[in-house]
């Protein structure tokens, strides 16, 4: 049987050169526990011996101390990781959507480190709104009167719903009660601000003089949903966003438009899978009353709903008590106003990264995915590069295809399951897809100056 007494007791760990520095990181209370918890597991693994173990005191320290170590890292780590994005889903959800642009993270970084002016009024010295922060901007970069923000889309939607149209009727397209990532479905969202569902048309096919024929007393808003993440061909109608705005204002009711994807940035980088997008700009020309977008999709910025459209209808929005419940925070506004400055600039193709990624020409990757073949054949895998799609993502861009070019990897032992499941194992983890059982990294979505750390990790896989 072993001898328990060789183990030092937590008093004279702690005063060892390795739990002290440890503590200046974790904290003292959290490393005694650690030290107590590593002591007991040694115990035990002692005590379940089927033969007699010759531990020394300095042996069984130098264990406990390095089970703590592990411990205290295991248990304190961010849930939250940075990971490195190697699937060409530009606007991938389960990878938080858009990366923010160096510009945003300057400004988070300025206005996180003090007291701001969130909610007050500089000129007058008294109490103000933080509605009103990026309402300029969003104005200027959309044509529109008015402007509020909120925490998301599905946020934003509601919103404009319960305000507008709570106890009455909401007209929509049976082709727009859309569900995308998440569960979120466009009738839950009605159901939940109290406004009224009224399906008019068909799956396929619906004319204005549907949405006509359903407006009545009870009648509260007009509803256009962008559909998403999917598309429908063939035999199909869709009315016209100029015949709805006549239609609205025929009967006095808004028309509000979930656009989703928030494209503002006009395609003259030459991104052709962009040119079929909606953007926030025309709904707005076009006489749309409330526009409702994302700010972490095709915008480029922070999470956010944001809400523009004409002064009437955004006032009621910024009157409605569900606003305070479902307001942002100053680092929201922040991020999101050094996104829009970048896009009132002229540079957001070039500064903003989803957008940059996007018009990325498929001969650039193709460069880096040389280089990085090269690496790892070098290192003992075998590699090839191929053709393949890169897509937009996020519910943005339905249907798109980037071109890029493929780095498919074999591993020589470990089957694409588990050669992927180590990837997402590593530190920062790499994320990646499989293939025709090999697994492939599109190098769109990877900053390029990660190439040579991304070479490293997935060798070292």
């Amino acid at each position: 049987m072993s001898d328990f007494r060789v183990i030092p007791s937590i008093e004279v760990l702690r005063q060892r050169p390795t739990p002290l520095a440890l503590a200046t990181r974790f904290g003292d209370a959290a490393v005694v526990d650690a030290l107590r918890e590593s002591a007991s597991a040694l115990r035990e693994q002692l005590a379940d011996a089927v033969t007699a173990v010759t531990l020394t005191g300095a042996d069984a320290a130098q264990w406990i101390e390095q089970d703590a170590a592990t411990r205290l890292t295991r248990l304190r780590a961010p849930s939250l990781r940075p990971v490195i994005n190697a699937t060409g889903v530009i606007v991938h959800t389960n990878l938080g959507r858009a990366p923010l642009s160096q510009a945003a993270l300057t400004r988070i970084a300025e206005v996180g480190a003090g007291y701001t002016n969130l909610e007050y009024d500089l000129s007058a010295g008294h109490r103000g709104s933080r509605d009103t922060h990026a309402e300029s901007l969003l104005c200027r970069l959309t044509g529109a009167q008015a402007a509020v923000v909120v925490n998301n889309c599905a946020a934003a939607t509601m919103l404009a719903l319960s305000a507008l149209a709570r106890g009455r009727e909401v007209v929509i397209s049976r082709a727009e009660l859309v569900e995308i990532g998440g569960g979120f479905r466009v009738p839950d969202i009605m159901a939940q601000s109290g406004a009224r569902l009224r399906e008019v048309g068909t799956t396929n096919r619906t004319r204005i003089g549907d949405y006509a024929l359903a407006i009545g007393d009870r009648t509260g808003a007009l509803l256009r949903v962008h559909p998403s993440n999917f598309r429908i061909e063939g035999f199909t109608e869709r009315a016209t966003l100029a015949d709805l705005v006549a239609l609205a204002r025929r009967f006095s009711l808004p028309l509000v438009e979930d656009l989703g994807s928030g494209h503002c940035a006009p395609t003259s980088a030459g991104v052709a899978v962009l040119d079929a997008e909606p953007t926030v700009q025309h709904s707005v020309a076009a006489g749309v009353d409330v526009v409702c977008f994302s700010g972490d999709k095709l915008l480029g910025g922070p999470q956010a709903g944001v809400i523009v459209g004409r002064a009437e209808w955004v006032s009621a929005l910024r009157a409605h008590p569900l606003m305070r419940a479902l307001r942002v925070d100053k680092l929201t506004y922040a991020a999101l106003e050094a996104t829009l400055l970048e896009h009132l600039a002229g540079r957001a193709w070039d500064t903003v990264p989803v957008l940059r990624m996007a018009s990325v020409p498929v001969e650039a990757i193709a460069v880096r995915a040389e280089i990085l073949a090269a690496t790892l054949r070098a290192a003992g895998l075998t590699v090839s590069v191929i053709d393949g799609r890169s897509t937009v993502g996020g519910g943005s861009a339905p249907g798109s295809a980037l071109p890029t070019r493929l780095v498919a990897v074999t591993h020589p032992t470990l089957s694409p399951d588990a050669f992927e499941s180590a990837l997402r194992a590593l530190d920062p983890p790499v994320i990646a897809r499989i293939d025709e059982d090999r697994v492939v990294f599109d190098l769109r979505t990877a900053d390029p100056t990660d190439d040579d750390r991304l070479a490293r990790l997935i060798a070292s896989a």
